[in-house]
């Protein structure tokens, strides 16, 4: 019911995760990551298990093909489940049970892996690794979301459209982006609106707030506020919206 696309940046080592599919709020349970240590993407008839436990165990220094191995080999249900991991060190594995809806199936290359099940066909997962390895010098984020755009335009989810995420984790375990679109007609459409917001204010602070070697953060917030500032300026100045469907300000004694 899902295809999704399961990649590390050469440029700055974040992990992504991004999919979608004909079912409600994917990005609640398929994606599971932390920074420097791996990602995984467990679909099909989920079991979420495949990404806790399987994240537990790339922590403890397991390989892709050694947790992949692990939570399969203990599931009775395995049959019916699809999962694909990549590790610390950007080796990837995947799993399709046999028992996955057609057509299902996945790839793996450097730094990459796709999966998908009740997709329109093949087509589908092979479009996500082309675009994906065709744009090397865009912006992961960017990358992504082209990729999955090359998916969908492939044929996508058979059955339909109806939810979206992406996720990014960089060197902590707390996600720098994690945008879903729960319930839309276009829900890859809506991520884009969301990276779109997320550029005008939430990116910049994400930037600034306490990580391991810093716990601290940003201490003073006033050359962040001047900086998002003049980044709304410039928009206005250049006759743009913002993206975003925020409420203004409430003004002071109105």
């Amino acid at each position: 019911m899902t295809f999704s696309i399961v990649a590390r940046d050469r440029a700055t080592g974040a992990y992504g995760v991004a999919v979608a599919s004909r079912f409600f709020a994917v990005g609640a349970v398929v994606p599971h990551m932390a920074g420097g240590v791996g990602a995984i993407a467990t679909q099909a008839f989920i079991s979420p298990l495949y990404g806790t436990d399987g994240l537990a165990l790339l922590r403890a220094g397991h390989s892709a093909q050694e947790v992949v191995d692990a939570v399969v080999g203990r599931d009775a249900g395995n049959h019916s489940r699809q999962v694909h991991v990549m590790d610390s060190k950007g080796r990837s594995a995947a799993f399709t049970g046999e028992k996955c809806v057609d057509w299902c199936g996945h790839l793996i290359g450097d730094q990459i892996s796709i999966a998908g099940n009740m997709l329109a066909g093949p087509q589908v997962i092979d479009a996500v690794m082309e675009t994906y390895q065709a744009n090397p010098d865009k912006v992961f984020e960017e990358r992504l979301l082209s990729a999955m755009d090359a998916g969908e335009a492939a044929g996508g989810d058979k059955r339909g459209r109806q939810s979206a995420a992406l996720k990014i984790v960089r060197g902590e375990d707390y996600a720098w982006l994690d945008i879903r679109a729960d319930d839309h007609g276009d829900p890859l459409a809506e991520l884009r609106r969301l990276l779109a917001v997320a550029r005008e204010r939430f990116l910049h602070v994400a930037e600034l707030l306490p990580k391991r070697d810093n716990v601290h953060g940003l201490l003073d917030r006033t050359e962040i506020d001047n900086k998002i500032a003049a980044l709304d300026a410039e928009r206005e100045a250049a006759g743009e919206k913002s993206a975003s469907f925020s409420t203004p300000p409430i003004k002071a004694g109105v």
